[in-house]
């Protein structure tokens, strides 16, 4: 039977935009049975330039100035949201009040308010949402997920998550919207931490209370230049600074709900880190780690020898999460690109289990409790 077509339109034009827009035309090739095939029919930013090269990569869709124009058009049934994460509220919710399904990017707004806000936007209008939290699409994260809830490494006694990278690290990084609490939020925390809590809830259930520390490694940078847009640039010579309102780094201890203890780091000011994502979980019986550079890969310490039992390192391979969509043979590592396939699968289709607006509400109220604490010194309840 020949799959529905959907028309689809993406709110926010810069690079997540087109990560969708991909993510979109790639479906029929790794889900052909998915029921429904989308179209990517319409584009929304208010920055004409973007625009046009969204246009031109990804060929003649209508191009609207004001995301509210987008909404309008009937041909437009399913809306991914990539704009900044002050306008996700805003939007998000616009979305399911207009009877449109919604893929939309996290932290999902700038408060915990703003997730409930859009999650009970979505739950009143009764459409299919689906948050981008997309490292648990990972076969081999999927993997270890699975041999936590079969025991393999015996009841988990502790764990880590990091997410270490250097995209503000050079200290003239422009002070481009990320870095101010009006439109970039709690820095660090809503940019990388969300994926970190994500993963530690998505591994280990819900977590009860944390204590943190949070740090601005440098507190003023240069004002940004018409050319300033990506958040890797850095400004040439001598120029006017502005100071930096949000954090760049935080550590934390962590307790899930059946108490276990979780260290967790987050900094975009890494210095020699390029996206030093990853997990152990160490169990009374064994080990699971993973890193994101190598995503096809779990190191995996099971038996009963306890002392020098040996790590293997397994590959993701078919019937690990959707490893078979995209290879046939195991060895072959998915890409980033190909777990936001994945997560469009998920929102589209019916009998998958995207991330949920209840799970981006979940990671920023640990978000939250992990600021209180930074602010407090104490141990705060999530």
């Amino acid at each position: 039977m020949e799959a529905a077509e959907l028309g689809v339109g993406v709110i926010g034009a810069g690079w997540m935009g087109h990560v969708h827009a991909r993510a979109y035309a790639r479906l029929p090739h790794h889900y052909p049975g998915l029921g429904v095939r989308p179209r990517l029919v319409a584009v929304a930013d208010p920055a004409p330039g973007q625009l046009d090269d969204f246009a031109a990569r990804f060929g003649p869709v209508r191009r609207y100035g004001d995301w509210r124009e987008l909404l309008a058009d009937p041909e437009v049934r399913a809306v991914s949201v990539t704009a900044p994460n002050a306008l996700h509220r805003e939007i998000g919710a616009a979305v399911a009040e207009a009877g449109r399904d919604l893929w939309i990017e996290k932290p999902v707004g700038l408060t915990a308010a703003d997730a409930r806000a859009v999650a009970e936007a979505v739950a009143r209008a009764g459409v299919r949402a689906a948050v981008g939290f997309n490292y648990r699409t990972f076969p081999a994260v999927a993997r270890a997920r699975a041999l936590l809830r079969e025991g393999a490494i015996g009841a988990p006694t502790h764990a880590n998550c990091h997410l270490l990278t250097d995209y503000a690290a050079h200290p003239m990084a422009p002070l481009n919207w990320r870095f101010t609490r009006e439109h970039g939020g709690s820095g660090v925390l809503g940019d990388l931490a969300s994926h970190g809590v994500d993963l530690v809830r998505f591994l280990l259930g819900d977590l009860a209370a944390v204590v943190a520390e949070t740090a601005v490694f440098t507190p003023r940078r240069p004002l940004p230049g018409a050319a300033d847009t990506s958040h890797y640039a850095v400004a040439a010579g001598e120029a006017r600074t502005g100071r930096v309102e949000n954090e760049d780094y935080v550590c934390a201890l962590l307790r899930t709900v059946t108490g276990v203890p979780v260290t967790f780091e987050a900094s975009r000011a890494a210095v020699g880190e390029q996206n030093a994502y990853g997990f152990s979980v160490h169990g009374t019986r064994g080990l699971l780690a993973w890193d994101f550079r190598r995503p096809g890969e779990l190191a995996v310490s099971t038996g009963d020898s306890y002392l020098n039992q040996p790590v293997t390192r397994w590959t993701a391979a078919p019937g690990d999460g959707d490893y078979g969509r995209f290879h046939p043979g195991a060895g072959n590592a998915m890409s980033y690109d190909d777990s936001k396939v994945a997560e469009a699968a998920d929102f589209l289709a019916a009998d998958r289990s995207p991330a949920t607006l209840a799970d981006a509400v979940a990671a920023a109220e640990t978000l939250e409790a992990l600021a209180t604490s930074a602010a407090s010194g104490s141990w705060t309840a999530v």
